[in-house]
């Protein structure tokens, strides 16, 4: 096979299958393998080819749309990074469980060297509905806690890759994600643009910025991922013999504080210092906080021309609720990455502040 003069591998060309690529992640991934020469198509149900990228219309759901959407692809590496939100536990690991196996049997006729994808830190913490519940690893995490006694999604997404990884002869990787902050709309899980939208709330409104989270979660140590952080990540295991069939966590590389880290936040947000409020007696979640002022989104929207006038499209609370709510501290081991040559990191603030000035140029906060 002859690579394309403007690929940079000298090898056989590298074609990669996104899963998941309108995503926080996954447009992350996308925007790094671009770049980097790759063929790249983009797995959703309302596929759309545009800036390079080849779209692939199916239902992950659907074993058959799966089978006749990918029947004639022939990705050389996957990268899984889509999750689909379901009532209790046992749904989730039935859902997302079978996703992982349906899509991995489609691509049985294909010539897989590797499969990539992403989970989370509640392999540690367990899952939404038992968070924190049980006994849990002291931190910080590292990857060779055993799992814990307790049904988790993530335990089935694994169980299903690495089936199918002995199955088919491709090498895997897991990618273990604290809260992932990037660039995407619709999405369930986005801190960065939730905390935009609410300070965007409060200054119109007048409002105080009140920190949502636990006193733990104010006082203690925590970190973050950057999601063009967790896309180099990915590619780095995808493509380093270090990389194969491990497990790996992946955060920014520094720790901060909230107490340190919001009245910053406020700052490049422009907050006025006097409304901005920290933990005070309890928390008080953003489902709570913003219930009354939603409505109140869709004329800032049009008043600054904003280009999502759904504030349930632009902000997720609940997330953020459960992420800044947890009564413990979370903070994460990279030692692993680091010995196996993996030396990516961004400064958080850095980071938070970057994704800011993006959403004000992609009009989705004033």
């Amino acid at each position: 096979m002859t690579t394309d003069e403007t690929t940079p591998q000298s090898s056989d060309h590298r074609r990669a299958l996104v899963v998941g690529a309108s995503g926080i992640t996954g447009s992350a991934l996308v925007r790094l393998l671009i770049r980097d020469g790759w063929d790249v198509a983009a797995l959703s149900r309302r596929a759309a080819t545009s800036d390079g990228v080849r779209g692939v219309a199916a239902d992950l759901r659907d074993p058959e749309s799966l089978r006749t959407a990918l029947a004639d692809e022939q990705p050389t590496h996957v990268f899984f990074t889509a999750w689909q939100r379901q009532a209790t536990e046992a749904e989730n690991i039935a859902v997302n469980g079978a996703m992982v196996r349906d899509l991995l049997a489609a691509l049985g006729h294909a010539p897989l060297e590797h499969v990539a994808l992403v989970t989370g830190l509640k392999h540690y913490l367990g899952p939404f509905e038992a968070y924190a519940a049980g006994e849990m690893p002291d931190t910080p995490f590292h990857e060779e806690e055993p799992r814990l006694d307790t049904p988790n999604f993530y335990y089935a997404q694994e169980d299903e890759l690495f089936a199918a990884a002995a199955r088919q002869g491709f090498t895997w990787s897991v990618h273990r994600s604290h809260t992932v902050i990037g660039h995407a709309v619709g999405n369930a899980m986005n801190l960065g643009l939730t905390l935009a939208v609410q300070a965007t709330i409060a200054k119109e409104l007048d409002l105080d910025f009140v920190f949502p989270g636990s006193e733990a979660q104010w006082n203690g140590l925590t970190d973050m991922t950057d999601a063009g952080l967790l896309a180099e990540h990915m590619v780095w295991a995808a493509t380093s013999p270090e990389g194969a069939d491990e497990p790996f966590n992946i955060v920014n590389g520094d720790v901060f504080r909230w107490r340190w880290m919001w009245p910053r936040l406020a700052a490049h947000l422009g907050v006025d210092p006097s409304r901005v409020v920290g933990y005070q007696d309890a928390p008080r979640p953003l489902e709570e906080q913003m219930a009354p002022y939603e409505s109140a989104w869709a004329g800032i929207a049009e008043r600054y021309g904003l280009a999502e006038p759904d504030v349930t499209r632009v902000a997720s609370w609940w997330h953020t609720d459960a992420d800044l709510g947890r009564a413990m501290e979370v903070v994460t081991d990279m030692s692993k990455s680091r010995e196996a040559g993996f030396t990516g990191y961004r400064r958080t603030e850095r980071a938070f502040a970057d994704f800011f000035e993006r959403y004000r140029e992609d009009r989705l906060i004033p």
